[in-house]
């Protein structure tokens, strides 16, 4: 599988984040190493998540009961 170009990001927990236009999947990769796909994310809210002052917490909150999840890594 390839994944989209990643973007680092500054948070506690996650490492850097990815999405795949074409799919509208949002990877998210966290500092201990486990790489996590989003499902059916529309593009807008990739922004929200990149632009996020935390990223860890917008992730909580707009993606964790909303999005469907697997654990590719």
């Amino acid at each position: 599988m390839k994944l989209p170009e990643m973007i680092q990001v500054s948070s506690s927990n996650v490492a850097e984040i990815g999405y795949d236009e074409s799919t509208q999947t949002v990877y998210v990769r966290f500092l201990n190493g486990s790489l996590y796909g989003y499902k059916n994310v529309p593009v807008h809210e990739f922004e929200g998540l990149k632009n996020a002052p935390s990223v860890g917490s917008y992730l909580h909150r707009n993606y964790k009961n909303v999005y469907p999840y697997e654990r590719i890594g």
